[in-house]
């Protein structure tokens, strides 16, 4: 079936994901700058949730750019990680409300192990249907950068409790890694007849 009613709704959920997460922010009491402080780690955690749900939105767009239709369970799959990804106001506001906390920091963390695993999901599903020779295939090879991601992931929930500060480093730095968007599936697409 085609991929088009996939895209969109996709599209669709992630822009309202965004739109939840920014009414959580809150206008400051006062109007001057100093009453800004105070609001400091819901918006810096604002922007570590925004450039995550970025992400998944452009590497999602480029890995369905390179496939060429869906099954049943590949539009499962994509459901699986709309519900993740709608996880994502929730625990960007309590990790905002309660920052450097073990319990907010922890629940983000398996927040984004969930993302990453339904989205390797989804990639495997697309992948197998697509077939060895895809052009989805080549350009996402072994996915070590992936792999790695959940890696610090796993790291920063066992270091949560101890070491929540470390734990948000971690997961900032997998937001770094991925910041510059994937040009594995435009570069393998490029070079297709």
């Amino acid at each position: 079936m085609g991929k088009g009613r996939m895209e969109a709704f996709s599209d669709g959920v992630i822009a309202v994901i965004i739109t939840v997460m920014v009414l959580e922010l809150k206008v400051p009491a006062g109007g001057s700058l100093a009453d800004i402080r105070p609001m400091l780690p819901m918006f810096l955690t604002y922007v570590l949730s925004f450039i995550n749900v970025g992400i998944y939105w452009t590497n999602h767009h480029h890995m369905l750019h390179a496939a060429r239709s869906v099954t049943g369970p590949i539009l499962l799959a994509n459901l699986h990680l709309l519900f993740w990804l709608s996880v994502m106001p929730f625990a960007t506001a309590w990790m905002a409300e309660h920052p450097f906390q073990s319990a907010p920091v922890a629940v983000y963390g398996v927040m984004l192990i969930m993302n990453a695993l339904s989205y390797m999901l989804l990639t495997f599903l697309l992948m197998r249907h697509e077939g060895p020779d895809s052009a989805l295939v080549k350009a996402v090879g072994s996915d070590l950068k992936g792999k790695v991601s959940i890696g610090f992931y796993l790291a920063g929930l066992a270091l949560s409790p101890f070491q929540p500060q470390l734990s948000l480093t971690l997961y900032v730095a997998v937001a770094v890694m991925w910041f510059i968007p994937d040009r594995r599936i435009e570069r393998v697409l490029r070079t297709q007849p």
